[in-house]
């Protein structure tokens, strides 16, 4: 009887096992800004709403927007200029740029489809615009590269995995574990990605990409000493991004 439980259980995770699989496979596209394979789950204008039904809340976690009408025209018109000279132009995707009031979180992200976000934290460790230039420009390589799209597919993906996995047998720990590792693969390769991205829209857009290198030493500042190993975080450590920001600049320059 245990055995023949056992046969079902077996049966009953290998189809689901089977279902994502084939259903990541229909979720093959090709990203037609970056030439990039991915699985996404959603549509460009499903990105879009879910980047304008998340932008407020996301900025009353960081104080909301800060009070300052010369700084947000300031961050306006340098991630306009980035926009607007390179192939984000070209997109569906809305872009809006956020300053933040958060003083003490130095970060910058964007959400699906076009809202990017600063903290003052950060803004205020800049010292030029061309550093300001090389935060905006990552994160609308984020929005381009579709990377939150991706991250959510692929979730979806190792969660139906280790379902399968916990029903036919005792493997869903282990498959979360796999997926766990790769998701934060993943999350490396994007950011340097983005960096690439960022470097090649600076120089479209007249900014000194160099700049991009003195961002990534205030990060490891900020960071401390006891920054998170790279092997366990979503973000390469800055140091290796320098050096791929600089393989960028090369790169991009003989162009």
């Amino acid at each position: 009887m245990m055995r023949g439980n056992l046969k079902g259980r077996l049966i009953i995770g290998v189809l689901i096992a089977a279902f994502f699989v084939i259903k990541r496979c229909n979720q093959q596209e090709v990203n037609p800004y970056t030439g990039k394979k991915q699985a996404i789950s959603m549509t460009t204008d499903q990105e879009i709403q879910m980047g304008l039904d998340s932008r407020d809340q996301m900025a009353a976690q960081h104080g909301g927007l800060y009070p300052n009408e010369s700084y947000q025209a300031l961050v306006d018109n340098v991630g306009n200029r980035l926009v607007n000279n390179s192939i984000a132009k070209d997109t569906p995707y809305k872009y809006e740029f956020h300053l933040l009031a958060d003083p003490n979180t130095i970060n910058a992200f964007a959400l699906p489809g076009g809202q990017i976000f600063i903290t003052y934290a950060l803004y205020s460790q800049l010292q030029n615009e061309d550093q300001l230039a090389g935060v905006l420009g990552h994160e609308i390589g984020h929005v381009l590269g579709k990377h939150s799209a991706e991250r959510i597919a692929n979730s979806e993906f190792w969660k139906g995995l280790s379902t399968a996995g916990s029903v036919g047998g005792d493997l869903g720990g282990l498959i979360g574990g796999i997926g766990q590792k790769k998701l934060l693969t993943n999350g490396r390769d994007d950011e340097l990605e983005s960096d690439d991205l960022g470097v090649r829209f600076m120089l479209r857009a007249g900014y000194n990409p160099e700049e991009m290198i003195d961002v990534m030493e205030i990060l490891k500042k900020a960071a401390g000493p006891n920054r998170v190993p790279e092997m366990q975080s979503t973000h390469p450590d800055p140091d290796n991004r320098i050096e791929k920001i600089r393989e960028s600049i090369k790169k991009y320059s003989l162009n």
